[in-house]
C-alpha cells in the first residue's frame, strides 16, 4: 500500500492532532480512522462519472506515534469499484498539503 507517514508524533502532538481531526473530519466508526473527502475539483473522469460511489475520500490513521495517509481513493458506498484507484499527482499532492497545513496551522512539529 501507498502512503504518507509522518511518524515519531509526541504525545502531546498526538492529542493536539487527534482534537483537530475530531473536530474537521468524519470519524470512523474505526478507532483512530478518519474520512478526509476530496475536492470535486481534483477527480479523476472515472470518479467524477461515478455519482453513486461519491463523496471520495482519503483514509487517515492517527496512531499515538505517528500519522499515516492511504494513497488510495475510496468511497465509502462500496467495497470494489473502477473509481477506487491510487491517487493522481494532483489527488496526492493535494492531501499532502492539507495534512501539512494542518500540522503548520497547529504548529507541531515533523
Amino acid at each position: 500500500m501507498k502512503q504518507y507517514v509522518i511518524d515519531e508524533l509526541r504525545p502531546s502532538d498526538h492529542e493536539r492532532l487527534k482534537k483537530y481531526l475530531d473536530e474537521n473530519f468524519v470519524v470512523s466508526e474505526l478507532g483512530g480512522l478518519y474520512w478526509i473527502p476530496l475536492e470535486p475539483g481534483i477527480l479523476t473522469a472515472c470518479q467524477a462519472e461515478h455519482h453513486q460511489c461519491q463523496p471520495h475520500y482519503f483514509a487517515l490513521e492517527l496512531l499515538p506515534d505517528r500519522l499515516s495517509c492511504e494513497l488510495l481513493v475510496r468511497t465509502q458506498s462500496r467495497i470494489r469499484c473502477e473509481c477506487i484507484q491510487y491517487a493522481t499527482g494532483r489527488q496526492r499532492n493535494w492531501i499532502i498539503d492539507l495534512i501539512d497545513a494542518v500540522f503548520e496551522k497547529l504548529e507541531l512539529k515533523t
